[in-house]
């Protein structure tokens, strides 16, 4: 036996990047334990489908997992699920559990993801602590959300992001009255263009939602028996009525571990990269972390899937000696009634909006230019020129406006061969 055989790699936090890492390291020639280290009672599950197939019931707790347990179990990957860690002793190369075990770790990754941003108004607290408002992250959050999706109920979403579109989208179709209240003057407004907001918008109000935008939330109003919220107040005086809440304003990257432990962090735990924090035993990987992105020339906090599982591939393969520097191209997507947006590239900064076919129609692609360069695109029912869009950025080929307009022309035929 080589000592290699005894090293131990801990992996805290259970979603996509756990998941992947811990196979991941074998795949790369890890021979010691890998222990993964999850909060909730679940192996690691996709999270996207949360807010669509798993609110909707057409997709089951079993479908969502990353991996089923044979994999796990083949690849020798020691899972203690519901448990907490409380603290991270890097003197000792020790984490301390909720059950007061310590565990040593010669290799540590923290995949500890993300919080929802919670609504800061008046009741807010006791309202969290009732049964008809509700954050959605998990799978019990879901659960939770989903008893109470019955005809006629009276929803009121606060936040105008993809995550309470997507449950717009979910609880119209369930015969739910679904009120929208945004506080920016349009929904996504983050992260697209005023043209697809507008599209987004008419969409969903063709389909039966009150959308509100310029809302300000104020506060919240708790039935007579301070167990459930009754409506949502609004800074203009509004009184929204509602049977139940779900809010969605955003994610706040969980990194008190990280901070308490002394590692680098701004927005997020600071990674190179190869994934590996300020301590050299130490790497993270997904929502929680914040890398340099060569193709972007800066750095970045990313929530998406894509990311986290390349960053879990990149600190897999260095931990086990093998450099393979992260840098892809983000990407992202949504599903909305039949609408199926992908996206890619960050649109931030640009200057020219190029619309390839009709928004009529609900199947068009729209790019994002500065200076002539594409900086990112969004595909609505297009998934060929989603996947064209992804190379065109990647690797900055130029095209002319009028040839990305030109939808009569097939995109493929405009880039180069080789």
């Amino acid at each position: 036996m080589t000592e290699e055989i005894y090293r131990t790699a801990v992996i805290i936090g259970a979603g996509h990047a756990a998941g992947e890492l811990a196979t991941s390291l074998r795949d790369n020639g890890w021979n010691g334990r890998i222990i993964l280290i999850g909060e909730e009672p679940h192996l690691p599950y996709h999270r996207p489908p949360l807010s669509k197939t798993y609110l909707s019931g057409s997709a089951t707790a079993e479908s969502l997992l990353i991996k089923p347990p044979a994999t796990y179990q083949k690849a020798n990957v020691e899972i203690i699920s519901d448990m907490r860690v409380l603290r991270i002793d890097r003197q000792t190369k020790k984490v301390e559990l909720a059950n007061g075990e310590l565990i040593r770790y010669d290799k540590l990754v923290l995949t500890t993801g993300g919080r929802p941003r919670p609504l800061q108004v008046p009741q807010s607290v006791l309202a969290a602590q009732s049964g008809n408002f509700h954050y959605l992250r998990t799978m019990a959050d879901v659960d939770a959300m989903r008893r109470q999706f019955e005809p006629n109920m009276r929803l009121v979403i606060v936040g105008g992001g993809y995550i309470g579109l997507e449950v717009a989208a979910v609880a119209i179709k369930a015969h739910l009255k679904v009120t929208v209240l945004e506080a920016f003057p349009r929904v996504l407004a983050r992260v697209t263009a005023p043209e697809l907001s507008a599209y987004y918008e008419r969409k969903h109000r063709e389909a039966g939602v009150e959308i509100r935008t310029g809302v300000q939330v104020s506060g919240l109003e708790m039935d007579g028996s301070g167990d459930a919220v009754s409506a949502v107040l609004c800074a203009d005086g509004t009184r929204v009525p509602a049977d139940l809440v779900v809010v969605g304003i955003g994610l706040i990257p969980n990194t008190e571990l990280a901070e308490e432990a002394e590692l680098a962090v701004d927005n997020g735990i600071l990674v190179n990269d190869h994934a590996q924090t300020s301590d050299p035993d130490i790497y993270a990987a997904g929502d929680c972390t914040n890398h340099p992105n060569a193709s972007l020339g800066r750095r970045l906090r990313l929530e998406s899937v894509p990311n986290a599982l390349e960053q879990a591939r990149t600190a897999a393969a260095a931990i086990c000696g093998k450099h393979k520097p992260y840098n892809v191209v983000p990407w992202f997507w949504s599903d909305q009634y039949d609408l199926k947006l992908k996206m890619v590239g960050l649109s931030q900064g640009y200057d020219q909006l190029v619309i390839r076919g009709s928004m009529d129609s609900d199947s068009f692609s729209a790019f994002y230019l500065q200076d002539g360069l594409v900086l990112a695109a969004d595909t609505i029912n297009r998934p060929p020129e989603f996947m064209l869009a992804k190379r065109i950025i990647a690797e900055q080929i130029r095209l002319a406006p009028e040839q990305l307009a030109a939808a009569s022309v097939p995109l493929k035929s405009l880039l180069p061969t080789s």
